[in-house]
């Protein structure tokens, strides 16, 4: 096929005739096996997710910046779409927004304000989606669903068995993901007399006492562990949660824990 000179006066199928060359191969172009590619992009998402909990303010051209430095050659399309699939790509309903109810708020009590919100875990050659609520004056992991979807299920299911086992929160806040922002969400904290609020756009930061969280169990637990399956994994974080609410002391609960 090196021989045929597609710049030349004859065509490619009388160069092919002239030389016995099966026309066909000319255009034929080596695709990546699905099989490959799905580990690839797994790989991709783990180093997206490790970057993203260290430096949570990156976007994607900083990502990429990063990923090419550690010799995974990608563009922004493959890492916004990694993004998205990985649920840090926040997805905006203008007509959904609910205000941030949070900004100069004092909390000095439990049950005043939970933060919800979904993070990517790592599984062996797959992953999963881990959703959690936090309290924001306890500290208290108030209930948690790990899921293989990232969709509007587990958060319903966190939130129905946190209030059935803590009882009502005055207000939760999330960030803008189409999660929180579903007709079946809003309906069940309606439900519930619940307040909804949602961090402003661009704002990691209104919801940071979740985000610090996920960024503890991945350092302490996901990043230093290979967990080969589902079971092993949600063993391996119920424990983390239950030694986190009962054990560790918190320094802005005056070294309590968020059981006290």
């Amino acid at each position: 096929p090196s021989l045929i000179n597609p710049k030349s006066k004859l065509s490619i199928r009388r160069q092919s005739e002239l030389l016995k060359i099966n026309r066909s191969g000319l255009y034929y172009k080596p695709r990546v096996k699905p099989e490959t590619r799905y580990h690839t992009e797994e790989a991709l998402m783990r180093r997206i997710d490790y970057w993203h909990t260290t430096m949570p303010c990156c976007g994607s051209r900083k990502l990429v910046t990063l990923l090419n430095g550690e010799g995974y050659h990608v563009g922004r399309k493959l890492v916004r779409r990694l993004m998205l699939q990985m649920g840090l790509h926040v997805i905006y309903f203008k007509e959904s927004i609910f205000p941030y109810l949070l900004r100069n708020k004092e909390v000095m009590f439990p049950n005043q304000v939970w933060s919800a919100d979904i993070t990517y875990i790592s599984l062996g050659r797959s992953h999963m989606y881990l959703t959690a609520l936090i309290d924001w004056f306890s500290r208290k992991i108030m209930g948690w669903t790990l899921s293989d979807t990232l969709d509007t299920m587990p958060v319903l299911e966190t939130v129905r068995n946190a209030v059935r086992q803590y009882g009502v929160p005055a207000i939760i806040n999330s960030d803008q993901g189409c999660q929180f922002t579903s007709t079946e969400y809003k309906n069940l904290l309606k439900q519930y007399h619940i307040c909804q609020s949602m961090d402003r756009k661009s704002r990691w930061a209104d919801n940071v006492r979740i985000e610090r969280w996920f960024r503890s169990l991945k350092t302490e637990l996901i990043y230093i562990n290979e967990f080969t399956s589902p079971k092993e994994l949600r063993s391996a974080i119920r424990v983390y949660i239950e030694q986190y609410n009962s054990l560790r002391p918190h320094q802005n609960l005056d070294n309590d824990t968020p059981d006290h």
